[in-house]
């Protein structure tokens, strides 16, 4: 049996102390990233019953978990990623990558009137280490989460996206404040301190 590198288990032995894989393990949660979640949505009030909620990059599925509890029967929850992710009540899931069109076209199709009251990303790509190769692959995802709730938010509507402070952040930074009404920078507690990402709050979307 191929034996464990000392990096290897000592992120292991931190991740299985870390709290809040503990309390997700504990209350039913697919992972500990439920927890930025929740805190954005309790200090904004993002999710509310009844909303049409599309969660990119879904798997294993914390987000759409909460999200689906949040906007009740009477609300909806699409969700998409490149990988397969086990069944969740009240979450609709297309399998594959949205850049394509057969893919976008059955996401849409799962959308009331192609529209969402609150788009959701935490999507990020396999990090190599390396800056100047995962900056601009994180800055793409960001880009596309972007390019997606212009597409399919209501006027008015709310979008929450990973990002990760690095070449090209200003320029997305800036490119949001000019179809949001309301845009925030948010690290919730969840997020681990040593790690670059942050969260993209933009509220109120405008039509131009």
């Amino acid at each position: 049996m191929k034996r464990r590198s000392k990096s290897s288990a000592r992120w292991l032995k931190e991740h299985f102390a870390d709290p809040f894989v503990q309390r997700a393990q504990s209350e039913g949660w697919r992972s500990r990233a439920v927890f930025k979640l929740e805190e954005v949505d309790r200090r904004a009030k993002l999710l509310r019953p009844g909303d049409v909620c599309l969660d990119l990059g879904a798997a294993p599925g914390a987000w759409s978990q909460y999200a689906a509890r949040k906007v009740g029967r009477r609300g909806r929850v699409v969700a998409t990623d490149i990988l397969a992710m086990p069944e969740l009540p009240g979450v609709e899931f297309v399998q594959g990558d949205f850049r394509e069109g057969e893919v976008f076209d059955r996401v849409l199709g799962l959308l009331p009137d192609r529209q969402v009251d609150v788009l959701l990303s935490d999507m990020a790509p396999n990090l190599s280490g390396v800056d100047a190769i995962d900056q601009p692959r994180s800055m793409l995802l960001a880009e596309l989460a972007l390019e997606m709730a212009e597409r399919v938010l209501k006027p008015g509507g709310h979008a929450l996206i990973k990002v990760f402070q690095g070449s090209g952040f200003v320029e997305l930074l800036q490119g949001t404040r000019g179809r949001f009404g309301r845009v925030k920078l948010l690290k919730p507690l969840a997020s681990r301190s040593r790690s670059p990402e942050m969260y993209l709050l933009a509220m109120q979307f405008r039509l131009v």
